[in-house]
């Protein structure tokens, strides 16, 4: 009898500036097309999505600022840790992210790697910037709620 693997998601990394900063209108799911050495680092969590952002050139869809450090067992087949890497997505939903992203003036920004199934994964967003006193109204609406279940838990 085969043993089935968990659907679950085994979140690797999270780029918990891009939620700060841009209104997250959709999300899309891509696979990532990486070297042996690159897997086992995000494995070990030596992810950082800080300052990435997505292009689309010639059909194609690439993050950018991506750094996946260096695996120490990796010797001389290590790659570069900030080279571009190249998303698996159909091409479909690549025509549709690039005539949005051009009309609308849209960012595509990744939000989080995780692994589903034992295939690496990036979830992608098409945002939308925020002003200053949108992220201001955000912290207010935030700190405004952990105040209300503060209050409701003394009761």
């Amino acid at each position: 009898m085969a043993v089935s693997q968990p659907d679950e998601r085994q979140v690797v990394a999270q780029n918990k500036k891009a939620r700060h900063d841009y209104f997250v209108l959709e999300t899309y799911e891509a696979g990532i097309e990486l070297f042996g050495t690159e897997v086992k680092s995000i494995r070990k969590g030596k992810i950082n999505l800080k300052d990435s952002w997505c292009s689309i050139d010639a059909g194609e869809i690439f993050v950018n600022g991506m750094h996946i450090s260096h695996y120490e067992q990796g010797n001389i087949f290590n790659r570069d840790p900030m080279r571009v890497k190249r998303l698996l997505m159909h091409k479909k939903e690549i025509n549709r992210l690039l005539g949005v992203t051009k009309q609308q003036g849209l960012t595509l920004i990744p939000l989080s790697v995780y692994f589903l199934k034992g295939r690496a994964k990036l979830e992608i967003g098409l945002c939308k910037g925020k002003k200053n006193y949108d992220k201001r109204e955000t912290l207010a609406k935030r700190d405004a709620q952990r105040d209300m279940e503060r209050a409701a838990k003394n009761r």
